[in-house]
């Protein structure tokens, strides 16, 4: 018996009566070699060597309108680790920020948090890219506000402004520098 086997029988037997019948071929298909390794990451948090408590941030860290610390370094640590653990292209499958966004007097959306998030954590990626990590796509989180299963129309994650009772849509600030971005390669980063 291996070292996780302990834990793997543990969470199956917890888990058994909220899991899928399983089928014949079903693990065989679960087994199948993947092509990439594709991850959500908006944060992390740091762990001392040899304990299992996060390092407690300061007081005053930034964070986001959803309440999650702000830490850009987790693009290129969480890349990392799945690189060298795995060995598989690396997709970042959702990144991005809630902000406190709304209609300007200017009809404008300024969202210049969103902005600095943004490029904070995509120099990260940058940088775990030029350490060696084969990223092959980074999608943001997400084009339009829209409904969060958590926590519906409270969390505005969006490029584009949706105001939810007429469905009209505005561009934000980011959309217009997130634009320019993806046109430069990444040149105003």
């Amino acid at each position: 018996m291996g070292h996780d086997e302990p834990q793997r029988s543990d969470g199956l037997r917890a888990y058994e009566p909220h899991l899928p019948p399983i089928r014949t071929g079903d693990l065989k298909t679960i087994a199948a070699p993947l092509d990439f390794f594709g991850c959500n990451i908006y944060h992390g948090e740091s762990i001392r060597a040899g304990q299992t408590n996060p390092v407690a941030l300061p007081p005053g860290h930034p964070i986001t309108a959803f309440y999650w610390p702000v830490t850009p370094d987790c693009l290129y640590w969480g890349p990392r680790f799945f690189y060298e653990r795995y060995r598989l292209p690396i997709y970042i499958t959702e990144n991005g920020l809630s902000g406190t966004d709304w209609v300007a007097l200017d009809g404008k959306v300024h969202d210049p948090q969103r902005i600095d998030f943004t490029s904070r954590y995509l120099r990260e990626l940058r940088r775990a890219i030029r350490n060696g990590v084969d990223v092959r796509g980074y999608f943001h989180w997400s084009l339009l506000d829209n409904f969060e299963w958590a926590e519906g129309y409270k969390q505005r994650f969006g490029l584009v402004h949706v105001d939810y009772p007429t469905g009209r849509r505005t561009p934000k600030d980011s959309f217009d520098w997130y634009r320019q971005l993806i046109a430069t390669h990444g040149a105003n980063l």
